[in-house]
């Protein structure tokens, strides 16, 4: 084996790769091809009518036009993109910077509810070093959000660290907490196949006002009074925080560049991941961008965030 230094250099997929599906709250079919991409293009959907592109959206949080039950960003028209957080997840998660999505619906596709599909998907077409050093957003000092009873974190860190809890009164739920130093392998193995949840007492309310239209036991874990209602019940200990972990990487994905920081959440969800990075930028003293140009020799397989965290220049 070559020797080789992984993580200095931004990547991008190594060729396209589609996907078809539904959408979990619109019910609609959807298709999304991946491309390559170049580097500093980051990642990018490109919202297409029959074939003619009709906008092209950044994954950055100041495209963010809704969080209701999932993360929908958009143009200054009003095109926007729904529930682009599993993908975004996957992309983020798996170490790509750089890639078009091209999607010709508004809403990504739920595939099972979680991001395994789209894992499958950048694992078939592979992943491509480019020329670029990486670029990331430095955390300088924490930056906390409050609401309520729910609040949310960044402070600094060398990696990117997650530390998510949730508090659900129903005993299928209840108090769950995990951590994790995320790097492809831990987002791979630890969350991607968590899916997305609900409760069925929601549900008739959900359709009434034109969500989860699409919502099925094929991709959402669905929960009773007492009880999970999928017939293989749970693929996971302490799937529901490890979902809301997967939810997390995706939102935070719309820094716009990979982050040195680490995240706190309790009680949070789209809406407070979405509120912190919002604070974060707000303040100019709290972040700033540096590059790697080197990082110390790892196995090729290890494309991670923290991994590049040992030779940073500002």
């Amino acid at each position: 084996m070559s020797n080789r230094f992984i993580g200095a250099r931004q990547t991008t997929i190594a060729r396209e790769v589609e996907l078809v599906g539904t959408g979990v709250h619109s019910g609609a079919p959807v298709s999304v091809m991946l491309h390559p991409a170049e580097a500093d293009a980051g990642l990018r959907f490109i919202v297409t009518d029959n074939t003619r592109v009709v906008a092209e959206i950044s994954a950055d949080v100041r495209n963010v036009k809704n969080l209701t039950l999932c993360t929908v960003i958009g143009d200054e028209n009003g095109v926007t993109v729904s529930t682009v957080e599993h993908l975004l997840a996957a992309l983020r998660g798996l170490g790509v910077d750089n890639c078009f999505i091209e999607i010709d619906s508004k809403e990504v596709p739920i595939m099972d509810g979680s991001s395994a599909a789209f894992v499958e998907a950048i694992d078939e077409a592979g992943i491509r070093e480019l020329s670029a050093p990486r670029k990331f957003i430095k955390v300088l000092k924490p930056i906390r959000v409050q609401d309520g009873d729910c609040w949310g974190e960044l402070a600094p860190h060398s990696g990117f660290h997650l530390d998510v809890e949730i508090n659900f009164d129903t005993p299928v739920i209840g108090r769950q907490r995990l951590a994790f130093e995320m790097t492809p392998s831990v987002f791979r193995n630890e969350l991607s196949r968590a899916r997305t949840f609900g409760f069925m007492s929601d549900v008739e309310r959900l359709w009434k006002n034109g969500l989860a239209l699409g919502a099925n036991l094929n991709n959402t874990v669905a929960i009773g009074d007492d009880r999970v209602l999928n017939r293989d019940g749970l693929r996971c200990p302490q799937e529901f925080v490890r979902h809301k972990m997967l939810d997390a990487v995706g939102d935070l994905s719309l820094a716009g560049l990979p982050l040195l920081g680490a995240f706190r959440s309790v009680r949070g969800g789209h809406r407070l991941n979405s509120h912190v990075l919002q604070a974060l930028f707000a303040d100019e003293t709290a972040w700033t961008i540096v590059h790697a140009p080197r990082v110390r020799e790892i196995q090729p397989a290890e494309i991670a965030y923290g991994a590049a965290a040992v030779a940073l220049a500002e």
